[in-house]
């Protein structure tokens, strides 16, 4: 597959057309088509693109200008002061520089003040002698436009201020918001009322103050933060009011004396550990607010050091936004892989230019299935949105057609294996794509990989890569074939010694102890995972019992909570399989009992049922250390009742598992009056509804 070609010119030419619309959909249109960090990933890359050459620059390029053009519903007036956004950073590295750059023209210590970045709409609020006379949006940073009725509805606005001697003219900047309640609830009733659903809070903010009836605006109970103050020089304030302020942490408190809202958490810094751990501890815990935040500002404190730095065309350059990892972004595909899996279900894999996500460099991402590769429409070289399933997977969310390279061709699932060159089969109705090779190099590797894994065998020692090597030199052609390994044959595989060779044939004969239920999930039949598989050897206490039963009375499998037809008809194929058999055997002739060797439970009781879903969009957090059963075992159980599992707590949070050794959820979930449960509480629970 021959390797895209990126032309920096086109795609100079493709992203500024795209940035171009997307500002004129933000700020004319009230539609916003792209997300704010998709915009500043393009953005960004537009910038690099014309650092790179400088000819490449047009006068109508997005970065020749600070914002969109204010829309034509309202009046344009000009700011007295522009109102400039800010560069932005995107890790500490970048932070870092920053800070090196100012330094020098300062030549002395930096202090600093940091800001939790409101994900909301900038707001001009000039005031007449105390009164606010007018209110205006950001617009290009030159001119905006005019919404003062509106404004005036934002309760946390002050209408006068709170001076005896107030200026005769004073300007305060800061940011207009619609908390989250608010936000969730007007999206409950758009979606009553088959009205479209804004995207977030910042775009719904956004378009309630552009609505043109006030009561409108006055019944979204939006809010504001102030931030920014501009005083006249010449102003004599009273012995009442505040003093003139020489820096940020001042002038915040001036103008909380003078009526308005200060966002809270704020901090003082005198380093950069010090804005690093203030970032640090907001990026986890802005989930939290009952507002969006997507950064934090770092602004020099001291007056007199801004005005010595000054400005560019479009920022100070004594502040910068630090912008949280993002949790979407932009990249380019490189090309298209496939992987064979254990079962032969073959997954697409996209490989992109690297990015950084949620606070890790990423490069890969599955595309799942030949639905998801059609849905998307994926072409060579397209522009691709990659954001983090649960912060963890990455996952292709959608193209940007706009920036496809020309003469690009749609990419799809190839008709034969990539591995062993056999014909890939697709049912009827079923978006999963196989290999039916029984043979193939991957399918094996996959089994073995599950084989040897912690939930199953938990063979130590027995990693990937010594899997790759046995399978291509063609020592191992099935898990059987695992136990006839020597000590010689592993020592010769590359970076192994026969000291480690020896651990391993260790471990290897230590898992022949494992439990049956260990072996039956090692075994991986297809449905069946480590809670099931648990679950029919407390039931069957043999892999011969469960065959006969599989074979004679599936009635009697499908009878037991947590087993539906799926799982029995998997089962049934799988056990009158000859090679499965024939394993089946070989493993027993090799020392597996493939049965039971503890005492029978009596009346074992199955937790799991997939008709019921009584724990349906309940969120559950688990911590400490488990009796009965394993972590994993207890998610797979919580995922089958419809529950959620969340890796940390917040007010959302539905119950919290207790264990022995509770860790810093137990704290949280007692902080937030989370509901605490024991183990045996969720079995009850779970038991309860396998037989409502």
């Amino acid at each position: 597959m021959p390797k895209p070609f990126f032309n920096h010119s086109k795609r100079a030419s493709e992203l500024r057309d795209l940035l171009n619309k997307a500002n004129h959909a933000y700020y004319t249109l009230d539609s916003p088509f792209i997300e704010d960090a998709v915009y500043d990933h393009l953005y960004r890359e537009l910038l690099e693109i014309e650092a790179q050459d400088p000819s490449l620059i047009t006068l109508d390029s997005p970065s020749q200008r600070l914002g969109g053009k204010p829309a034509k519903g309202f009046k344009s007036v000009k700011h007295r002061i522009p109102l400039q956004s800010l560069e932005n950073a995107f890790d500490f590295y970048e932070l870092q520089a920053w800070h090196s750059k100012i330094q020098k023209p300062l030549d002395q210590t930096i202090k600093m003040v940091c800001e939790l970045k409101i994900d909301g709409n900038a707001l001009a609020l000039s005031y007449s002698n105390g009164i606010l006379t007018k209110a205006t949006t950001r617009g290009d940073g030159t001119e905006g436009e005019e919404i003062t009725t509106n404004v005036k509805t934002i309760p946390s606005i002050p209408l006068s201020l709170q001076l005896r001697n107030p200026p005769t003219w004073l300007e305060v900047r800061g940011e207009a918001y619609m908390p989250n309640k608010v936000f969730e609830k007007i999206n409950k009733e758009r979606k009553q009322n088959d009205q479209q659903l804004f995207a977030n809070p910042r775009n719904a903010c956004s378009g309630t103050l552009r609505q043109l009836d006030p009561r409108v605006v006055a019944s979204r109970r939006l809010d504001y933060f102030a931030y920014t103050l501009h005083l006249p020089t010449d102003w004599e304030p009273s012995k009442a009011d505040p003093k003139l302020p020489t820096g940020q942490i001042e002038a915040l408190e001036w103008l909380k004396a003078a009526g308005f809202k200060v966002n809270p958490n704020i901090k003082f810094a005198e380093t950069l550990k010090e804005v690093q751990d203030f970032c640090s501890n907001w990026e986890s815990g802005r989930h939290s607010l009952p507002y969006a935040t997507d950064g934090v500002v770092i602004k020099i404190e001291n007056f007199e050091m801004q005005d010595t730095l000054g400005t560019t065309q479009k920022a100070p350059k004594w502040a910068i936004a630090l912008k949280y990892p993002a949790e979407e972004a932009p990249t380019q595909l490189t090309k298209l892989t496939f992987q064979i899996g254990r079962t032969g279900a073959v997954t697409p894999v996209a490989e992109f230019k690297p990015i950084t996500l949620a606070g890790t460099v990423v490069s890969r991402a599955t595309l799942h299935n030949s639905k998801r590769l059609a849905e998307l429409g994926i072409h060579q070289g397209d522009t691709i949105i990659i954001r983090k399933a649960g912060e963890i997977i990455p996952e292709v969310v959608r193209i940007i057609p706009e920036l496809r390279p020309s003469k690009a061709y749609k990419l799809s699932l190839p008709t034969s294996c990539p591995e062993c060159s056999s014909k890939l089969v697709k049912e009827v109705d079923e978006a999963i794509t196989k290999c039916t090779n029984t043979a193939c190099p991957a399918i094996l590797r996959g089994s073995l990989r599950h084989w040897v894994s912690k939930n199953a065998m938990d063979i130590d020692g027995l990693g990937s890569k010594l899997i790759d090597q046995l399978v291509a030199k063609k020592l191992v052609s099935s898990i059987a074939q695992i136990y006839e390994l020597d000590k010689k044959q592993i020592s010769e595989l590359d970076r192994m010694g026969e000291k480690s060779a020896e651990k391993i044939c260790n471990a290897i004969e230590e898992s022949k102890k494992q439990p049956w239920h260990k072996q039956l999930y090692g075994l991986g039949i297809l449905h069946i995972g480590a809670a099931n598989a648990k679950t029919l050897a407390n039931t069957f206490p043999s892999a011969l019992e469960l065959g006969l039963t599989v074979s004679e009375n599936p009635k009697k499998i499908s009878t037991i909570f947590g087993i539906g037809n799926e799982i029995v008809e998997s089962l049934q194929k799988w056990f009158a399989t000859k090679s499965n058999q024939n394993l089946i055997q070989k493993l027993q002739m090799l020392g597996l009992s493939l049965a039971n060797t503890e005492k029978k439970l009596s009346n074992p009781v199955n937790y799991l049922d997939s008709t019921s879903k009584k724990l349906q969009n309940e969120k559950l957090a688990i911590t400490g250390t488990m009796s009965s059963f394993s972590r994993k075992e207890l998610e797979e159980m919580i995922e089958h009742a419809g529950g959620k599992i969340s890796s940390s707590i917040s007010p959302k949070t539905t119950f919290l598992v207790m264990g022995e050794k509770p860790g810093s959820k137990y704290d949280k979930a007692k902080q937030l009056g989370v509901k605490i449960i024991t183990e045996k509480d969720l079995i009850k629970i779970l038991s309860e509804q396998s037989h409502a």
